[in-house]
């Protein structure tokens, strides 16, 4: 039997948490600690590294690709504008499922005081200016949130992206010209950009290939990181862990069974049951591979076949969809930002609440489709709003699992979506109406 990847981050996340508890049963010196973490600690940061150094890269051609195919609404005409308000509004509601919940359960607030103080303490060198950002994100206006988010020089934006004092719009501003870039280059002569675009892909492509690498150290960092987080708070980190991964799960199960049952319902007038029933295969690869991606082919198979949507309905929706509408990731994200908010002692008030739901929307759209791929994301996000990027080692263990989840609801997403959009073809008289169409 092949031992796969996810088995072998799973191994290393159990082999962390056990090493950890164990030699903090032993009693050791503080000298001897302090010792084995030095060893260890390298490990886990050399993983992040890999795939923090990837994050503007990723950025620029991942999201300018995913809004450039999207956003051609001059040659996809109406099904690019319903395809786009669709993903709009529909990640709006999931993200609104994940922040509710998070907001409600507090998962993060578990944490004792005393935890808290050595989360805040592991990460001294930025703890200082946290605090320093919640400040001053707190005595900015909305106005001067947005205007900040416009760049003057986007590759200054860039060289400071990272550095916790720059006072511009830094990763936010990279995204925003990333946006503008994809809505450019929709609007030009394709035969004149091709050569750009081509740039584009080949850049994407090379960071997935090098994000991919970074994955292969993933047992490894994930054991490291996990092992000095247990070695130091024990038993109480895994009880706060477990309340972050069923909050996500919850959250998950709202949307892909409420929020689509009542889409496919009310708007698209199928049977919920039907519909569920016709996508299963679709739904269990998507579970097994978590990749959006992967699981293309077969979710154009079951949606034309199962749930008889026209081809170019099912191409159109199902292929932009693998990529730009990520319902389960962006409902991820806001829920992972909020939980690491918690677990620092930041409460994030309303307005910054607010951009951690549109930074969610407008990532989803360039999230990569592929195990792993909302990693680099959600490291942007925390650090736009304060918080250390490397604290996303605290569910890097538990990634995967949640991985599976919400890429299944990712590709049930894709498909409602197809048979949302060919249902509002056939009432405009465009379409013959399909099977599928009658509850």
């Amino acid at each position: 039997m092949k031992f796969t990847l996810p088995a072998r981050i799973f191994t290393g996340m159990i082999a962390g948490i056990a090493g950890g508890i164990i030699l903090q049963q032993c009693n050791l010196s503080a000298e001897t600690l302090a010792l084995v973490t030095s060893w260890v600690k390298p490990v886990g940061d050399i993983f992040l590294r890999m795939i923090f150094m990837m994050v503007i890269p990723l950025i620029l051609s991942a999201l300018t690709l995913g809004i450039a195919e999207l956003g051609d609404l001059k040659k996809i005409g109406r099904l690019g504008i319903k395809m786009l308000l669709y993903t709009v509004i529909v990640s709006s509601i999931s993200v609104a499922i994940g922040v509710g919940s998070v907001t409600v359960f507090q998962p993060g607030k578990n944490l004792s005081g005393s935890d808290r103080a050595f989360l805040i303490e592991k990460y001294a060198s930025q703890s200082d200016n946290i605090l320093k950002n919640v400040g001053i994100a707190k005595e900015r206006t909305i106005g001067e949130i947005i205007t900040t988010i416009v760049p003057k020089n986007p590759i200054e934006d860039m060289t400071y992206a990272f550095n916790p004092e720059y006072r511009g719009g830094g990763l936010l501003s990279v995204m925003f010209f990333a946006l503008v870039l994809g809505i450019a280059l929709s609007a030009v002569d394709r035969e004149k950009t091709k050569v750009f675009r081509s740039f584009l892909e080949g850049v994407y492509e090379i960071t997935m290939k090098v994000i991919s690498y970074g994955m292969k150290l993933a047992p490894f960092g994930v054991g490291a990181l996990l092992f000095i987080l247990t070695l130091n708070l024990g038993l109480s980190i895994i009880k706060v862990m477990l309340g972050y991964v069923l909050v996500v799960v919850s959250a998950l199960a709202v949307h892909q069974f409420v929020t689509y049952s009542v889409i496919l319902r009310y708007f698209a007038k199928v049977s919920p049951l039907s519909f569920f029933k016709g996508i299963s295969e679709a739904m269990v690869t998507a579970f097994s591979t978590s990749s959006s991606n992967a699981t293309l082919p077969t979710s154009i198979k079951v949606t034309i076949e199962n749930l008889k949507i026209p081809k170019e309905i099912a191409h159109f929706v199902l292929t932009i969809g693998s990529t730009a509408n990520q319902n389960g990731t962006a409902l991820y994200e806001g829920v992972t930002v909020l939980f690491l908010a918690q677990c620092f002692g930041i409460d994030l008030d309303i307005t910054r609440q607010v951009i951690v739901v549109l930074i969610c929307i407008l990532a989803g759209v360039g999230t990569a489709g592929v195990p792993g791929g909302s990693l680099p994301v959600i490291m942007l996000i925390l650090i736009s709003i304060g918080i250390p990027g490397e604290s996303i080692a605290l569910i890097y263990g538990v990634d995967r699992i949640l991985d599976m989840c919400r890429t299944t609801l990712n590709v049930t997403g894709d498909i409602v979506a197809a048979v949302y959009i060919n249902r509002s073809e056939v009432k405009r008289g465009t379409l013959e109406e399909s099977k599928v169409s009658n509850p």
